[in-house]
């Protein structure tokens, strides 16, 4: 519609993230114009107010009016994992469809010396050396199995091939091999993710953390335009972020709790993906707390909270409540969700599932004793023996070394557990994304196993959900 009006929308250059924050929160709280608020920051010192209003008054939202773009290069899958775990991210990781991760080697932990790290060393290069063989006869399989259609143009064939053949191979990458992770987040979010980096019990991962500080205190690394690149990115923040001692505090003590008050393992046989709707609120919370510090199954944490006295409950709940300062928020196992899925799965599927952000994630340690995944490609392309004899000699190194830094040597086909919970939206959303046909197989199995379950539990909402049966299967698209 024609007008002579000015226009209400109005948008900015972009600016430091911190004068950023200053300008929009100054606009918020004043009469003037934008163009009246960017005048006066230009005239006033940004890092005084956000001391003041954010970290001394406790004015978070000031912070979310900041955004940073920070990258990790060169970081453990591992530590990925680590920077990626926050509800309010938007980043992404290196692909391992689309890439070769034996050309990358590998990171080995800070807390390995001498024979240990000898001994991860000597073991990932044989998994990496594995992961090679595994690929190359893959995709010969493949192109045996699936001959190029007339239609298709070389080198899309080539390409859909060989990244089917990575999703194979990469059952034989660990935890310890290299990725890249770009981010952008809020200044508040980055703070919360800098001091939980800090109190990680992963030497790496704590480094991480003040290196992030500190790049946050320096120009940028990269600049679009020279002009742009004296400013620091984020300097406030660099001066008042420190470990999240909260958090370090309230998981050593539920492990503690859990190590001498639980009663020996129940022994439950329970299927890979296991649905529970928990209708007890508090028996519900203290069994989520506790499920990251065991190797329990969700449903046993539950059924225990549910018979215990209500002192005993109230007694886990406010073990992990303590301890808190006004800057802390409850521990994230005090968020709800409608249903819970505890899924047994691998961990290369699990970081795929990681990305969804609208539920609330909880994954116990990392571990080799729920055995791994054996993708059917394996047996068809005749690599099984070969395939099981990599992954024992890999686990016994594995088993040997000591923690939490065996865990890098943990390959992507070892199970794991993790707990996620979430409203029907998002149980809508996971399958019928993930059960596509473009995406991996595994996680397309663990997604229609969540559908199946939500049938049995809420027949009346599963017709809601359009998904793709895994037996459904293009290879040939990505």
């Amino acid at each position: 519609m024609h007008t002579d009006r000015p226009s209400r929308v109005l948008t900015l250059a972009p600016m430091p993230p911190e004068k950023c924050a200053y300008a929009l929160a100054r606009y918020s709280r004043s009469p003037d114009s934008i163009r009246e608020s960017l005048a006066w920051v230009r005239e006033h010192d940004s890092r005084r107010f956000l001391e003041h209003f954010y970290f001394q008054y406790g004015h978070s939202s000031i912070a979310d009016l900041g955004h940073v773009a920070l990258c990790f290069e060169g970081i453990s899958e591992l530590a990925a994992i680590e920077v990626e775990d926050e509800p309010l991210w938007d980043g992404q990781a290196k692909s391992s469809r689309y890439q070769d991760f034996s050309k990358m080697g590998f990171v080995t932990p800070p807390e390995l010396s001498g024979e240990d790290a000898e001994r991860y060393q000597r073991a990932g290069q044989a998994l990496l050396a594995a992961y090679n063989k595994v690929h190359a006869a893959v995709a010969a399989h493949l192109e045996e199995k699936h001959p190029r259609p007339e239609e298709m143009k070389p080198d899309a064939y080539r390409r859909n091939i060989q990244a089917r053949a990575f999703d194979v191979a990469r059952y034989l990458l660990f935890l310890g091999v290299p990725t890249n992770v770009g981010q952008i987040t809020s200044i508040r979010t980055l703070e919360k993710q800098i001091r939980r980096l800090k109190a990680s019990e992963f030497a790496e991962v704590r480094e991480l953390g003040a290196e992030a500080a500190a790049a946050c205190a320096a120009p940028p690394s990269c600049v679009w335009e020279e002009q742009c690149s004296a400013e620091p990115v984020a300097p406030t923040l660099a001066q008042w972020v420190d470990e999240d001692s909260y958090l370090a505090q309230s998981r050593r003590e539920l492990r503690q709790w859990a190590e001498a008050y639980l009663p020996p393992p129940a022994g439950i046989e329970l299927e890979a993906v296991d649905l529970l709707k928990p209708s007890e609120t508090a028996a519900d919370l203290a069994a989520t707390l506790l499920y990251p510090e065991c190797n329990r199954p969700f449903r046993e944490l539950y059924e225990l909270a549910r018979s215990w006295s209500p002192a005993r409950r109230r007694e886990v709940i406010e073990l992990a409540a303590r301890g808190r300062t006004n800057r802390d928020e409850l521990l994230r196992g005090f968020r709800s969700g409608l249903y819970a899925f505890d899924i047994v799965m691998d961990i290369g599927a699990y970081r795929d599932l990681h990305r969804h952000r609208r539920c609330q994630q909880f994954r116990q340690a990392f571990t080799s004793e729920l055995g791994y995944e054996t993708p059917a490609a394996i047996g068809e392309a005749g690599l099984s023996e070969f395939y099981q004899a990599a992954l024992r000699e890999a686990l016994q190194a594995q088993r040997s070394l000591p923690q939490p830094a065996a865990q890098y040597l943990l390959p992507f086909a070892a199970r794991s557990r993790f707990l996620f919970k979430m409203d029907f939206a998002e149980v809508e959303y996971i399958c019928r994304v993930r059960t596509g046909v473009k995406g991996h197989f595994s996680y397309r199995q663990v997604a229609w196993k969540m559908k199946e379950k939500l049938e049995q539990l809420e027949p009346e909402l599963a017709g809601l959900i359009e998904a793709t049966p895994p037996w459904v299967e293009d290879p040939l698209r990505r």
